[in-house]
């Protein structure tokens, strides 16, 4: 017997598990985690707003736990002239700002959407692999497709 799971990401997790899977989906894309603390993001961001392009995004269904990071966290990614930084905003959601010298804002808002959507894979992967640990299921195949979809065969002990 076999079945078919089409799973709607919901995000809601601490800040070290946002972290995480922005780093586990970065690394194929060409992006980097910069070495950048708050105050000198800001004083960037601040310098050159009037040079870069910038779009932002909210992320639709999510919640970034005040009590399992630091309040004001952010995480900073970079790829030769983007600049990637993720924020939980004042509400709690998780928010992409998204910034460039030599792109338009829709081509900026394009990329932010496509490097979250593999972050939100990467969440919901994690999360689905520690459910069926948990529940004593044993994946016996997975496979990515071209499309990057991700298939998992599975088998009940």
């Amino acid at each position: 017997m076999s079945s078919v799971i089409v799973v709607t990401p919901l995000i809601i997790a601490g800040w070290p598990v946002i972290t995480a899977a922005v780093t586990a989906a970065i690394g194929s894309m060409g992006f980097s985690l910069a070495a950048a603390s708050h105050a000198s993001v800001k004083s960037a961001i601040k310098d050159q707003q009037s040079q870069k392009a910038r779009a932002e995004i909210d992320v639709e269904d999510s919640e970034i736990l005040a009590d399992a990071g630091p309040a004001n966290g952010e995480l900073v990614i970079e790829r030769d002239d983007i600049r990637i930084v993720f924020t939980r905003d004042p509400r709690g959601a998780l928010k992409l700002c998204v910034e460039g010298e030599k792109h338009s804002k829709a081509e900026l808002k394009r990329i932010g959407e496509e490097v979250l959507g593999r972050v939100t894979q990467q969440f919901v992967y994690h999360r689905i692999v520690s459910e069926l640990g948990a529940r004593n299921m044993t994946i016996v195949d997975e496979h990515v497709a071209a499309d990057q979809t991700v298939k998992i065969r599975v088998r009940n002990l």
